[in-house]
């Protein structure tokens, strides 16, 4: 049985996320999404909601499961025994980010990284773009999965917009 990971922050999950992970679902017999803690980041929304919010977005998606990490990928990726790391790419900005980051992950666990085109439609959807419109009072409810926006919304209505 084939397994893939998909990791990132999801602060907050996005449909280009989605579609990421139903493409990796086509690929591998089992998709792990892990919720990665960042420390170069400060997100919006705690890893329990992350980890929740994927959950409902993903839960119409056989044999996809969600859990959180907070270490480096190459341990869970060992541990877990994946046989590959899929990561969407919406241009050359993330192959730039994204390259080392997959050389580094096969040095440190023997694992590669898949790299997915995105899907052109949602290649204008990133996370921070996302809670930047949110932050502003813009609508973002056609760019990420049922629930999200009103999550985005409490967050950043207790006081961290």
């Amino acid at each position: 049985m084939s397994l893939a990971v998909c990791p990132g922050s999801f602060d907050p999950v996005t449909l280009g996320h989605l579609d990421v992970i139903r493409r990796a679902r086509s690929m591998f017999d089992e998709v792990v999404v892990v919720v990665a803690h960042n420390a170069a980041k400060h997100p919006l929304l705690s890893v329990e909601e992350r980890v929740a919010l994927v959950e409902g977005a993903v839960k119409d998606i056989p044999d996809v499961r969600v859990v959180a990490w907070d270490g480096l990928l190459a341990d869970y990726l060992k541990q877990s025994g994946a046989h590959a790391v899929v990561k969407g790419l919406r241009g050359g900005a993330d192959v730039d980010a994204e390259l080392g980051m997959a050389l580094l992950n096969r040095h440190l666990s023997g694992v590669e990284t898949v790299f997915v085109p995105g899907d052109g439609a949602l290649a204008h959807v990133a996370s921070s773009l996302v809670k930047d419109v949110a932050r502003h009072g813009g609508a973002i409810d056609d760019l990420v999965p049922p629930g999200v926006a009103a999550a985005v919304s409490a967050a950043l209505d207790g006081g961290t917009r």
